[in-house]
């Protein structure tokens, strides 16, 4: 009886602390229900009802279901529930209905949702298929279209790239194909420039609060929050060229892609290092290759050229794209010699590479696509408009072909003589160099360049490095590129030439290519680090200065950052933008934090922020460094 009675008196006094839930739909009492087949009708329930029902917990709902899509993308619980018919039915309500949206936390529901539609459509067809049917595609464009903002334009365009990503989908997409390829065209070129002028150059207190806190999820300061919004921006863009990719590999509106203007953007998108799983750019380059439209518009982009033939000799994850890209314009006839004139002498510099990352004989296939005719120039029948091309294709025939079939020819007497010869020219080089006479010491290194048997591929190797060093105090960067990436090439991909590597970083920089200098930076540090093997290296202070002051010039809103100092009237105050007819119009958001409910993961003060600038974050960015000077990776051979 005594037992009973405490029972009793424990159950009175949890239930006066836990009051029992009054909803019926309650979507948190049904996530604890145990017997599955009442769990499933009462969240069936739930999303049936909740884009009907005016209720402050539909965020914490929201970022529940959230939670659970990015964990468990592949559970077929939710969506075989409901979930995307009531995800969508939400994003229009928030799209349609604006004193809705503004009220207590609404607004951050259509982020949410977006989000869980992309996240259970990321693998699963069948999902997929699902989505579609639950006609989630409507509002996922009126999101794309900049109803709300940016940030759920990124979302938008995220969940879109994955329907399109899967055949069975992607002609529900193509429904709308010209207005979604304009819309993500304008997206990826404009996304940068919107962040920057809405967020990132907009001051603290004038934020927009709801997105500092889905960026941070209401924990971080100002340096976290900003790094994060560079994340997004990124993301945005190399989203957009995804979703514009997906309709590029099927060759659809290829004449609306390949825009002239576009094009010159696209070749500078590279997602940078917050955002370097993705092609970028390159990616939907490479795609357009495959199409004749694509190949002839890309040919007659002198820009595009230009932005392939320097990543294609750079230490760029994507060097194997852009050598891709250049090969298949020249393999065309009809865009060969407008090609070649510009990209044979970047690829003359190639034809000895083996292998990159896991292609072999890359060098060999350059090769052949620059010789595929040469005949015809050797002889007289073709003249191309540049005459450092023709040079280029004939020293390539010298050492591709000719020099081959001298030396096997050579007997084993003469090769040794010859080895004896070069090592007394490299000396005497070296001798000139460091007496001061560049100019006849690249002379000596030129000779022995020509005289130095092909096999002999190390000695090669260190004399190209040699001699693009003496171009390098000769003030000659294309010199010194084309030097040191045959130098590279010489050597193994898994072991690079580091003295080379940053002896064209150092000439990329004299060019004012910060990209591709950054690039052979951090590649030149990781094998310094490699070869070191201990916990204590540290990174040379020259080598750190070059990377800060690359990352400062490849941040991803450095563009935009140096015209606002000239144009500062135009960066906006953060808004929620309202689609016009023509253009977007702007409302502005109306911050309710004394709205806040109990229990909110909003609930609490306003996170204390950092107020350091831009260029100590940058400037942790390279380590601890110690002090060896420059002239250390300056030495000869």
């Amino acid at each position: 009886m005594e037992s009973q009675s405490q029972k009793k008196s424990l159950d009175r006094i949890n239930s006066v602390q836990e009051p029992a839930c009054t909803n019926p739909s309650c979507f948190f009492c049904t996530m604890n229900e145990q017997d599955p087949s009442l769990r499933k009708a009462k969240l069936a329930r739930c999303f049936k009802e909740m884009p009907l029902r005016d209720d402050q917990e539909h965020v914490l709902v929201l970022r529940g279901i959230w939670n659970i899509a990015m964990t468990q993308p592949d559970d077929p619980e939710f969506p075989s529930l409901g979930v995307f018919d009531c995800m969508g039915k939400l994003i229009l309500r928030a799209v349609n209905d604006k004193e809705w949206l503004l009220r207590d936390q609404n607004i951050y529901i259509p982020y949410y949702a977006a989000h869980v539609i992309g996240s259970y459509t990321m693998n699963k067809v069948q999902f997929a298929e699902k989505a579609v049917k639950s006609n989630v595609v409507l509002p996922l464009i009126e999101l794309l279209r900049g109803k709300i903002s940016w940030v759920e334009q990124r979302v938008a365009v995220r969940s879109l790239g994955h329907l399109a990503s899967h055949a069975r989908t992607f002609e529900a997409i193509a429904e709308h194909e010209v207005e979604i390829i304009k819309l993500a065209m304008e997206i990826a070129c404009n996304c940068i420039k919107t962040v920057y002028r809405r967020f990132i150059g907009v001051k603290d207190s004038k934020r927009v609060k709801y997105h500092s806190d889905l960026l941070t999820t209401g924990l971080g300061d100002l340096e976290i929050e900003n790094r994060k919004a560079e994340e997004w921006a990124s993301q945005l863009q190399c989203w957009s060229l995804h979703l514009l990719n997906c309709f590029a590999c099927k060759g659809r509106s290829l004449n609306l892609i390949c825009n002239k203007h576009f094009l010159k953007e696209l070749g500078g998108m590279w997602g940078g290092l917050a955002n370097c799983a993705s092609p970028g750019g390159i990616g939907c380059i490479r795609t357009l290759c495959n199409f004749k439209t694509g190949r002839e518009s890309l040919a007659n982009s002198k820009e595009v050229i230009e932005i392939l033939c320097n990543i294609s000799r750079s230490s760029d994850d994507w060097q194997c794209l852009a050598i891709d890209c250049l090969l298949l314009l020249l393999k065309d006839t009809d865009t060969r010699y407008i090609v070649i004139n510009t990209a044979a002498l970047s690829l003359a510099d190639l034809v000895e590479l083996r292998s990159l990352n896991e292609r072999k004989k890359v060098g060999e296939a350059v090769t052949q696509a620059l010789l595929q005719d040469y005949h015809k120039i050797k002889y007289g029948d073709l003249k191309l408009s540049s005459q450092d091309a023709e040079r280029a294709l004939k020293e390539t025939w010298d050492l591709m072909v000719e020099r081959r079939k001298r030396e096997e020819l050579m007997s084993e007497e003469e090769l040794k003589k010859r080895k004896n010869l070069v090592g007394m020219l490299k000396q005497e080089g070296n001798k000139k160099f460091w007496s001061g006479h560049i100019e006849k010491a690249v002379t000596r290194y030129t000779k022995a360049l020509d005289l130095c048997p092909s096999k002999m591929r190390k000695e090669r190797l260190v004399l190209y490095s040699n001699r693009a060093q003496g171009y390098l105090l000769l003030n000659n960067p294309e010199a010194v590129i084309s030097d040191t990436t045959r130098a590279l090439c010489l050597s193994t991909t898994a072991n690079p030439h580091r003295k080379s590597l940053w002896r064209r970083a150092q000439a990329y920089d004299m060019k004012g290519l910060a990209k591709e200098s950054l690039m052979d930076c951090l590649m030149f540090i990781n094998g310094r680090m490699k070869a070191e093997k201990t916990k204590t290296a540290k990174i040379p202070y020259f080598a750190a200065r070059m990377i800060h002051k690359q990352m400062n010039a490849t941040w991803l809103f450095a563009t935009v950052a140096k015209s606002k100092d000239k144009h500062e009237a135009e960066v906006e105050k953060p808004k929620v933008l309202e689609h016009g007819e023509d253009q977007c119009q702007v409302t502005e958001i109306r911050e309710r934090n004394d709205s806040v409910p109990d229990g909110s993961f909003m609930e609490g003060e306003r996170r204390s922020r950092s107020k350091q600038g831009r260029s100590r974050q940058r400037k942790d960015a390279a380590g601890h460094c110690c002090r060896i000077g420059s002239s250390r990776c300056s030495e000869m051979c």
